[in-house]
């Protein structure tokens, strides 16, 4: 049985702080440590405490998430969370794994927790972004199809279709979370709760209404992304 990865979390907010702790543990993790701040942490992490992962806060008193981050291990994963879209690029210029967005939803943990233990597992061969595929349904079996040859994922009715070349293909997965933690890491982008992305399908965006985005994706398709995943997918696409 694979041991339960261990996760400390940082948060000012007691509400917040004890709701992020249970959706850890409703993703499977064990939570060893709720801290306040941090200097919390670091204390914490000096007196023997030890994580495989940690979820800080980056606006918390005494020492932001992001000068905690600086003091810590490179080779533990950091994950912040924030209510602060603004710092995403700050963040993963110190080599974040992860940003959640407040408040975090369960299946965004999901998506954090899979990347984490992506990131310990062990390494083999790295495949480039070409040679990735993944099934569809075919008759009674299954074929695999190129990701590069892929625009975009939407779940319906706890189905995921996979839209290749103008023609959708129904996948084994039942949820957003499930497919994107089946491929590396950033491979994909949260478009909505229902949306994935592939940004290299991204051909051009423009500005939609209450700080939505519209892009348009190969084969001239627009798909809305919401207020929330907007900062994220124009950090990918490098705006």
């Amino acid at each position: 049985m694979t041991e339960a990865l261990r996760v400390l979390v940082a948060e000012d907010e007691p509400f917040n702080r004890k709701r992020l702790a249970r959706l850890l543990a409703e993703a499977g993790c064990r939570v060893v440590a709720e801290l306040r701040d941090g200097p919390e942490v670091l204390e914490w992490l000096a007196t023997g405490g030890q994580a495989d992962a940690a979820f800080l806060d980056i606006d918390m008193p005494g020492a932001s998430g992001l000068d905690v981050a600086a003091e810590l291990p490179k080779s533990l994963p950091i994950v912040f969370v924030t209510a602060h879209a603004e710092f995403a690029v700050r963040a993963f210029e110190t080599a974040a794994l992860d940003y959640l967005l407040k408040p975090a939803t369960s299946d965004r943990v999901a998506i954090a927790v899979a990347r984490v233990k992506e990131r310990r597992a062990p390494q083999g061969p790295v495949r480039p972004p070409s040679a990735l595929r993944y099934p569809v349904r075919a008759g009674a079996g299954l074929v695999f199809v190129d990701l590069v040859r892929t625009t975009h994922f939407v779940v319906e009715d706890e189905v995921v279709w996979a839209h290749v070349a103008g023609e959708r293909h129904r996948t084994p997965w039942k949820s957003l979370p499930e497919a994107e933690a089946s491929f590396p890491p950033g491979v994909l982008v949260k478009g909505h709760r229902n949306l994935l992305i592939r940004p290299e399908a991204v051909v051009g965006l423009r500005a939609g209404e209450f700080g939505k985005l519209v892009v348009r994706i190969q084969g001239g398709l627009e798909l809305e992304i919401s207020r929330g995943s907007a900062p994220g997918l124009k950090t990918r696409l490098g705006l």
